[in-house]
């Protein structure tokens, strides 16, 4: 027996009251499991008669035992009644739990929320790809080149094709900022530095000469602690390095595996079309899912689904973090702020993939595209080809969680391949 309670933002509450005669069943295996772990006088391991282990450990012990199977059970049952579309976990309040009486406890979940997808057919999208121009390979070509380049010591003055060593230290506010020193950095003075304004101030060095200067860091910079702000930079040139290039003709396309500069050029060409190709579709599917995310009518977004998201969200910087050999102690140490802040950052973001989601699972149901057991079976094998040598992935991608992961990503790619080709090139 239960009553339901709708809450706010996509929430109901359900109090649920399970007799003795609907969890005796669970009792009677608890009291199994209990035997199993303790030893009852005169019994093998598993096998004391109910009425045994309860006279040994008490009624409420088994009852306590059997508590969360009773829960399941009944949450369940009570969710398939009501036809509910649950996401997350349930919050769990017992409010009566006896021996020989009814349990009566309280779940609180978050439903999947409704949506009322906008009219997918006026959604309109160009896919406008990037020419290729001479310019574009030409500086794959130096880049190709500057790969090559032989890096001979000079007494000279630094121009801005060499390179430089130097060591440099960093202050705001005459305070030395924490990560800012430098030891052995090499710069590269033909190439744009991720502090505006830093190789400009280093050409016409030489070696063993020092400066001091100071630049602005713009407000949108990456570090966040020195956004806006003027630091200091005292700078101790250690060698200097004229960068001879080879030139770009046949040699340096043998160089590189290739037969000749033309075919180099073509391969260059085709390259970046590719990469052109590819930035404008995806330019083009989130053109897509803003159009129709902007265009959809969502119940309230229940906070399980945003808090997933932003988990994610952190999980994804961490990893891309770790990439580049920085651990997110340090990243968060360097920007002066807390996990939660960070998450905090996350949110607005976190709902909009929330709704893309939420958009994606209405299109498939309202679409009908649904993924087999066959798609997914092949997927698996294709990520289990790819790691194979990593066994920890592999026994990963047995879990049943997992598997369902895999199924909504697949399931995900359709939704976005079935809006392609209604939203696509309309005129």
């Amino acid at each position: 027996m239960h009553t339901l309670k709708k809450l706010d933002k996509s929430q109901v509450e359900l109090t649920i009251t399970v007799s003795p005669a609907d969890y005796q069943k669970h009792l009677e295996k608890a009291a199994v499991r209990i035997s199993e772990r303790a030893a009852i006088k005169g019994f093998r391991s598993g096998k004391a008669p109910y009425e045994t282990v309860k006279k040994e450990v008490g009624e409420m012990n088994i009852l306590n035992e059997a508590l969360e199977h009773v829960i399941q059970e009944a949450f369940f049952n009570a969710v398939v009644g009501e036809k509910l579309d649950t996401v997350g976990m349930p919050k769990i309040d017992i409010e009566k739990l006896a021996p020989g009486n009814d349990v009566v406890f309280r779940a609180t979940v978050a439903l999947l929320p409704a949506v009322k997808l906008a009219d997918i057919k006026k959604i309109s999208v160009k896919k406008e790809i990037k020419p290729t121009t001479e310019k574009d390979v030409d500086e794959t070509l130096n880049a190709i080149r500057g790969t090559r380049a032989k890096e001979v010591l000079k007494t000279g003055v630094a121009e801005k094709t060499d390179k430089l060593v130097i060591d440099m230290d960093m202050y705001l506010d005459n305070v030395p900022v924490e990560g800012g020193q430098a030891h052995d950095y090499q710069v590269y003075l033909s190439e744009q530095h991720y502090i505006p304004g830093f190789n400009e101030q280093l050409v016409g060095l030489k070696k063993d000469e020092t400066k001091d200067f100071s630049l602005d860091f713009a407000p949108t910079h990456y570090q966040k602690h020195l956004a806006g702000k003027k630091v200091d930079f005292k700078v101790k040139v250690k060698n200097v390095f004229e960068r001879q290039l080879p030139e770009i003709d046949d040699e340096l396309a043998k160089a590189v595996g290739q037969e000749g500069l033309t075919k180099l050029k073509e391969l260059i060409n085709s390259n970046i079309s590719t990469e052109h190709e590819q930035k404008a579709e995806q330019k083009a599917e989130i053109e897509i899912l803003d159009k129709l995310i902007d265009g959809s009518v969502f119940d309230a977004i229940p906070d399980v689904l945003i808090d997933a998201e932003q988990q994610k969200m952190f999980y994804e910087l961490k990893h891309n973090l770790e990439h580049q050999g920085i651990t997110i102690e340090q990243y968060l140490e360097q920007i002066k702020k807390k996990q939660e802040e960070v998450m905090d950052g996350f949110k607005a973001q976190a709902e909009k993939r929330a709704k893309a989601a939420l958009a994606s699972r209405q299109v498939a149901k309202e679409q009908k595209i649904v993924v087999s057991d066959e798609e997914i079976d092949k997927e698996i094998k294709m990520m289990e080809d790819v790691y194979k040598d990593n066994k920890e992935y592999i026994e990963r991608l047995k879990r049943p969680e997992v598997r369902d992961t895999i199924a909504m990503s697949l399931q995900n790619r359709k939704v976005v391949e079935w809006l392609k080709s209604v939203c696509l090139n309309k005129s």
